[in-house]
């Protein structure tokens, strides 16, 4: 039912900050400048900012009537697929807000910061004995920037032997990003085919290995949700033509406790410490990509890191006094991002090495219970049990004329944040879902129902409903190609006779 208001509810309507302008009313009032001689040049500004007049409770309450909004982990479940979006213990919030930890300043003399030095050491120690690898590097700032780390020091350590291999093979079965990582490192790319079962082919990758293959880039488990159970032969394959294995870190979630790295063959592999350590999603930072290094690449990683000394702990930020090491650079202007540290660090803390194997136990466990309470009515991509993450493909919509994206604005309707759609490519119009280990089994049923619910209508015939979805939010569903192809980025008032935002 419609109202005067257009408000439904406490969901309230809001207007753009612009349209709420009144001349004169700020919260705070500043003099105008006087005989202040510009210094822009032609830069300056010719006529005024044009920033809206609002007093203090408008202000308020607009911006408090956005983020109501606004759908957060803290609001509901997040069934993103790949993304490991899971509830993030308020204990290490609390810990990185200790004025110890959250007030110190990464240019203070070093003897006034040990404890922090100290802290960035244990973190690195855990992040090293769960995956089996003797060095990491702590600088890189998130999970691509972490790729490119760990293939930038696979150049460096190639490179110190002579050796200018310019190919970097990519499976179809690896994070979306690596293809861009290795060509931002001045590799070539080439791909990998998956086999039926969703898994790396091992005979297409032995046939495409020779002398100028620099590294193989895989995920495992990878963006299928599988394990790759050839991963040994394949990385053994890798070395024996002198190339390196770098792998992604995205899905460590499903395997900490259960399986290192390391023992497998992996040279360098990032960390997500928001996937799997739960810290906050970066989003520009704050946010973290340690990146973990076997013996062939421990002397190359960048600068800074920290080392124990006679005296404590140092910092080490040039390469004349990196010890014999051979840094190839500095990726970051500072040594990581140290509140994030303070949150995984607590959170290894307080869960043990025994509490960290059984949440990646429990993820594992509720994707197979999603895959088998829906493998009935939706249709899995694969046969056989998955690991953290479960793909279904769009055969269940067959002839329906409901698309996957049609499905996931239905999902939004029923107060769930969409699945991962249309990723991994190699399955046509994928669904992926990815419940973590902090869902409970009650929220898991009630999205199950919802799924079993929405499918069932779209097989019986009612694909109007799923075009006109979602119905129940702020705004209704965009015209997608309009909106990409002639954005409307800035608002400007109707006087100016210019399209309005």
């Amino acid at each position: 039912m419609a109202t005067l208001t257009g408000n439904r509810g406490l969901q309230l309507e809001e207007k753009l900050i612009f349209e709420q302008n009144s001349p004169g009313m700020t919260a705070v009032d500043l003099p105008v400048p006087q005989d202040v001689k510009s210094r822009l040049g032609n830069t300056a500004r010719k006529k005024p900012i044009g920033l809206p007049g609002l007093s203090e409770p408008t202000v308020v309450r607009h911006y408090l009537r956005l983020s109501q909004k606004n759908f957060s982990i803290d609001a509901g479940f997040y069934p993103l697929g790949s993304c490991t979006m899971k509830h993030n213990p308020r204990l290490n919030e609390k810990m990185a807000r200790l004025a110890g930890l959250a007030d110190i300043h990464p240019l203070q003399p070093k003897a006034t910061v040990q404890g922090a030095y100290e802290l960035m050491d244990m973190t690195a120690s855990w992040l090293k004995t769960l995956t089996g690898m003797p060095a990491i590097a702590m600088s890189p700032a998130a999970g691509a920037h972490g790729e490119l780390c760990g293939l930038m020091t696979i150049r460096a350590a190639l490179e110190a032997r002579g050796d200018g291999r310019k190919r970097v093979l990519v499976p179809e079965s690896a994070h979306g990003t690596n293809p861009a990582s290795a060509y931002m490192c001045g590799y070539k790319v080439e791909t990998i085919p998956a086999t039926d079962q969703g898994r790396v082919d091992l005979a297409a990758l032995k046939a495409k290995l020779d002398d100028d293959v620099a590294a193989i880039m895989v995920t495992n488990p990878n963006t299928c949700g599988l394990f790759e159970d050839e991963i040994i032969e394949m990385n053994q394959a890798v070395h024996e033509i002198g190339g390196l294995v770098y792998c992604d870190g995205a899905n460590f979630n499903a395997i900490v406790g259960s399986v290192r790295p390391g023992d497998l063959g992996i040279d360098a592999m990032h960390l997500n410490l928001h996937k799997t350590f739960s810290t906050p999603h970066g989003g520009g930072g704050p946010g973290a990509g340690p990146v973990v290094l076997s013996e062939a690449l421990a002397a190359f990683a960048p600068l800074p890191f920290v080392v124990h000394s006679k005296d404590g702990f140092e910092l080490i930020e040039q390469t004349e006094d990196a010890d014999g090491a051979q840094p190839y650079g500095r990726m970051k202007g500072f040594h990581g991002q140290f509140g994030v540290f303070v949150r995984a660090l607590s959170y290894m803390l307080s869960m043990g090495s025994d509490g960290l194997r059984q949440a990646s136990s429990d993820a594992v466990l509720n994707a197979n219970y999603l895959m088998a309470e829906l493998s009935d009515i939706l249709t899995p991509s694969y046969d056989g049990p998955c690991m953290h993450e479960v793909l279904f493909d769009d055969r269940f919509l067959k002839d329906t004329e409901v698309t996957t994206l049609d499905f996931a604005k239905a999902m939004i309707d029923e107060g769930f944040h969409p699945m991962t759609m249309y990723f991994p490519l190699v399955v046509h119009g994928a669904l992926l879902m990815e419940p973590t280990e902090t869902e409970s089994k009650a929220t898991l049923d009630e999205f199950i129902a919802v799924i079993r619910s929405l499918a069932e209508k779209a097989q019986t015939g009612n694909a109007e409903m799923f075009k006109e979805a979602p119905i129940n939010t702020p705004r209704r569903r965009l015209d997608e190609t309009k909106a990409a192809r002639n954005p409307i980025l800035t608002w400007h008032s109707r006087k100016s006779n210019r399209p309005e935002g």
